[in-house]
């Protein structure tokens, strides 16, 4: 039987007006520029780990005038651990965007919002319905997890005709009763009842608000959704890093191209073999090497196995392309999480 939309969205605002979330520090507000800020940030990331970056985003950076007038090197600094790093360029420009092309001032509706960088349909809804009421559904991992269970929905999600399918299914049950002041509380529900209820193993479909018409619970079959078969094969790569450092604690650093892996970070010079690294260092320096543990480093679809090899420095000459970073810089520029562990040991 088709469900209408009344059945579904509005019992999901009722649902999380008494049971949703309320504590997270993004939550309780209407300025689009902390939702945006936290939204970027939750992508592909969790909720325990965006919270302290969130703050000191916030403290350092209270408005999205702060934000784009920023250097790329004190935010990339800033985003430093936090992972995937072209969200933080993104959210760079995408501030300077809204200062150059919309006069400070973020676009209220979801269609314009999707001209931002970084900003893809999903994020651009999620805030356009939470700051500004605009009636749009949102399609994130979680609220895709909870409407193929609620709908049943066995297409498989790989298929791009098939997620275009749940996209008019999703925009088809919002709420119907006193719209604008409703979908804040809708896009909010259905991320918390991702979150907290309809998880991927062992959901709590007995506290559901929509247990009753969700015909995965009928079936007894929730953790068959949602259906993707396809699946990105993970592979390996060796790295060799230069860990050059001086007496008093300095390290040659060299920024990462604008692309590919670590795209704009500070890091230990990189090298595809140890032939290479050895290379570059004879003509450079006559101090022996020394190998230190290998790190395995894993990224989504791909583990790296980083080599890092010592070379002490007899003074501060440079090093080539690069320089010379003090132990206090080191703590503000942005390096990726494995070297910054590297180097802090």
């Amino acid at each position: 039987m088709r469900k209408t939309p009344w059945q579904f969205g509005n019992a999901v605002v009722a649902w999380q007006k008494i049971h949703g979330r309320h504590d997270l520090p993004w939550q309780n507000t209407h300025d689009p520029y902390a939702v945006w800020l936290s939204e970027i940030m939750l992508q592909q990331t969790q909720v325990v780990t965006v919270r302290d970056y969130f703050a000191r985003f916030m403290r350092r950076f209270p408005t999205v005038k702060d934000l784009a007038k920023a250097s790329q090197e004190e935010v990339m600094g800033l985003w430093s651990g936090l992972g995937y790093y072209s969200r933080a360029r993104n959210l760079h420009r995408a501030a300077q965007d809204v200062m150059a092309l919309h006069g400070g001032v973020f676009p209220r509706d979801a269609l314009t919002l999707q001209t931002l960088p970084g900003i893809g349909r999903s994020t651009a809804a999620a805030i356009a319905s939470l700051c500004f009421g605009e009636p749009i559904a949102i399609l994130d991992a979680n609220v895709k997890r909870v409407l193929t269970r609620y709908l049943g929905f066995e297409h498989d999600l790989a298929i791009a005709r098939n997620e275009k399918l749940l996209w008019e299914q999703a925009q088809s049950l919002l709420p119907t009763k006193d719209v604008a002041q409703a979908m804040p509380h809708y896009t909010q529900g259905m991320m918390d009842l991702g979150a907290t209820l309809c998880t991927t193993k062992n959901p709590q479909c007995v506290q559901c608000p929509v247990k009753d018409h969700c015909e995965a619970t009928k079936a007894g079959t929730p953790e068959n959704y949602p259906v993707k078969t396809k699946k990105l094969k993970r592979t390996s790569e060796q790295l060799w890093l230069l860990y050059a450092q001086t007496k008093n604690g300095d390290v040659w650093m060299v920024q990462r191209p604008q692309s590919g892996i670590w795209a704009g970070l500070y890091c230990l010079p990189v090298f595809e073999s140890y032939e290479a690294l050895q290379a570059f260092v004879k003509t450079k320096s006559k101090l022996d090497l020394q190998d230190m543990p290998v790190v395995k480093h894993v990224l989504t679809h791909k583990d790296l196995y980083l080599h890092p090899v010592a070379l002490q420095a007899i003074s501060s000459k440079s090093l080539g392309l690069g320089r010379w970073v003090d132990q206090q810089a080191i703590a503000d520029i942005g390096l990726p999480a494995p070297i910054r562990k590297l180097i802090s040991q």
